[in-house]
């Protein structure tokens, strides 16, 4: 019984894609503009009129609806003003600029992995791949359509790092979550998780090297030099507009909260844009000659508006373009739509029910591990949120690991293995929703490239299958170090 919402939503899901995919197979994103939400809305009343037939009643079911929509505002907040962010740095020249030098730089063969490399370093010092994504991110996509590369390829280097780096960081928020719900201290946790995860980016940035030099890179794609220079014509570029998202990252670093520290980063661009970049203002605010009222409307424009800066002729249009704050109401809706769901199939404790179920299934030790990933990824496609598929199945199996003398690092592993990277692959997800919304890539389309997020969860079940590195636990002290491989 309790898996019936799910059962409907899977299935309502797979028809709506199908049938818009028949209307617009060139735009992929066309359920995520509205038809989806709905099903989520649907399938969140089917749970609550399910849990009514099991002694709840809808004013338990609005308030788990109320709690789950609520813990998602931070996220609601974040999208917006990295809307505003985009909006910025495009009309100050940021974004033109990171392309421009970008491409000056880095070459086509190793773009990739350097790729990697940079957003995992990034998000390892600023503890968080949203923040990664929204920043570097935004520019990497830039350098990597310059150079020829398919967006969903440069989204899937991108996302890869930011994930890795957001796994490893002691800074970031999941990674302390994880063992916190686990039972174990952050650095025995980041310690254990090196098992799984380094073997996971390595054979990522391998791939990644290799579609780089082997790859087929767009033909009809600008000469990247010929890219430059339609940039120096159309933007004053000077290394001065590098301080607006140097500051945006010091800010993230020094741990100000990230709403506070994008919405300086958009401020920025918009000051910046006054400066250097006034006649596209005055083209933004749709007048020739730029005075105070003109350049308020025109920064004001592109920030909550967006703005298409391209001439309608080359491929550089799609890097000079913006919806701004507006371009995130879609990716809002929808995450709403999802936490309407999530809150009502837990609410109604059919979540509990379905995990329950998949424990008693479990039997030896690297079932429990494959049950606790397989937990994470099943709450992350129907609770629709990361932190709930790190919370939930901790809370549900932290006793049980410990029952059967297994120690809490292979719980929190497990957990950051499957909650924490495959948010990212599920396109109602927070998680999946603002990675597509930010990156302007379908989460089916970088799915496949996002090699580091699906790899982390097969590398966790393998390694619990051959019995590698499983800790168990001491006779004389739960928090002792001790490693021996089990022959389960």
């Amino acid at each position: 019984m309790a898996l019936t919402p799910v059962i409907f939503l899977i299935v309502a899901l797979g028809f709506n894609v199908f049938i818009y995919s028949n209307v617009h197979p060139d735009n992929p994103d066309d359920p995520l503009a509205g038809s989806n939400q709905i099903i989520l809305i649907i399938s969140g009343l089917l749970a609550g009129i399910m849990a009514i037939r099991f002694g709840k009643n809808w004013q338990d079911v609005f308030e788990g609806v109320a709690k789950s929509i609520m813990e998602t505002s931070k996220a609601i907040l974040i999208l917006l003003a990295i809307g505003a962010l985009a909006g910025g740095w495009l009309i100050s020249g940021v974004i033109p600029a990171f392309i421009h030098y970008g491409v000056q730089i880095m070459d086509a063969s190793y773009f990739l992995p350097a790729t990697i490399i940079v957003s995992a370093l990034i998000s390892m010092g600023t503890g968080s791949s949203w923040n990664t994504t929204a920043t570097i991110g935004l520019a990497l996509m830039g350098i990597g359509s310059a150079l020829g590369f398919a967006p969903p390829v440069t989204a899937g280097a991108v996302i890869s790092g930011a994930y890795f780096g957001d796994k490893m960081s002691p800074l970031s928020d999941t990674t302390n979550l994880a063992p916190a719900m686990a039972g174990t201290d952050l650095f025995t946790h980041i310690r254990y998780m090196t098992i799984t995860t380094v073997p996971s980016i390595l054979i990522t940035i391998v791939v990644f090297t290799l579609i780089g030099v082997f790859g087929e890179v767009n033909e009809s794609t600008q000469n990247p030099q010929a890219i430059s220079d339609v940039i120096l014509e159309n933007f004053h570029i000077t290394p001065w507009l590098m301080l607006v998202p140097a500051t945006t990252i010091a800010l993230i670093l020094f741990k100000v909260d990230a709403v506070i520290a994008i919405l300086v980063g958009a401020i920025s661009g918009g000051i910046f844009a006054l400066i250097f970049q006034p006649e596209i203002v005055a083209s933004v605010a749709g007048v020739s000659e730029l005075d105070f009222r003109s350049g308020y409307l025109g920064v004001m424009k592109g920030l909550t508006e967006g703005a298409d800066l391209g001439s309608g002729e080359s491929q550089l249009d799609d890097l000079l373009s913006t919806s701004g704050m507006a371009g995130m109401m879609n990716t809002i809706w929808l995450i709403i739509s999802a936490m309407f769901f999530g809150g009502a199939m837990q609410s109604a404790g059919f979540l509990r029910r379905i995990s329950q179920a998949i424990v008693s299934l479990a039997k030896s030790a690297a079932g429990l591990i494959s049950a606790t990933v397989g937990t994470g990824l099943f709450l992350n496609l129907t609770a629709s949120d990361q932190y709930l598929a790190i919370v939930i199945p901790g809370k549900m199996y932290r006793d049980i690991y410990k029952e059967r003398g297994l120690a809490p690092e292979n719980l929190s592993r497990s957990l950051e293995d499957s909650g924490t990277v495959t948010s990212a692959l599920i396109p109602w997800n927070t998680c999946g929703a603002y990675q597509s919304s930010v990156l302007g890539v379908a989460t089916g389309e970088y799915f496949i490239y996002a090699m580091f997020n699906w790899l982390s969860p097969l590398m966790s079940i393998a390694f619990a299958l051959f019995g590698i590195k499983i800790r168990k636990l001491a006779k004389t002290s739960p928090s002792s170090e001790s490693t021996e491989s089990s022959p389960e």
